[in-house]
């Protein structure tokens, strides 16, 4: 279904690109970061972007899906849908290779979401 290496490469090319994100983010809260966003494990600049208070970025959800994914693809659990297990279809897969489900169970969480954000204010 899913071609391994073709889609680690994708994954490794949005990580580089991502990577250039929070070196141009971070050069001015904190100048030592270079190393952080050139080499670290991605584990650890998740865990950097946890201390310095940036959770709620565009950049940190992003990462966060592409660790989800490459962990994914490890164990041979890459394309399931993360709420029913369910193939994710490939359009979105190729629009997005970070995806984490398929439409229905992402409409499902959107609406829920939206529930939420409307009992919270």
């Amino acid at each position: 279904m899913h071609n391994y290496q073709d889609i680690l490469q994708k994954l490794q090319q949005l990580e580089l690109k991502l990577r250039y994100e929070l070196l141009l983010i971070t050069k001015d809260i904190s100048p030592d970061a270079s190393p952080l966003a050139h080499a670290a494990a991605l584990g650890d600049v998740i865990d950097y972007l946890s201390q310095v208070k940036l959770t709620n970025t565009d950049l940190f959800a992003r990462l966060m899906k592409l660790d989800a994914a490459l962990c994914q693809l490890d164990l041979g659990l890459y394309g399931l849908c993360s709420d029913c297990e369910m193939d994710i279809e490939t359009s979105r897969l190729q629009q997005d290779p970070t995806e984490q489900r398929c439409s229905n169970c992402q409409q499902k969480y959107l609406n829920e979401h939206r529930l939420e954000l409307r009992l919270n204010h």
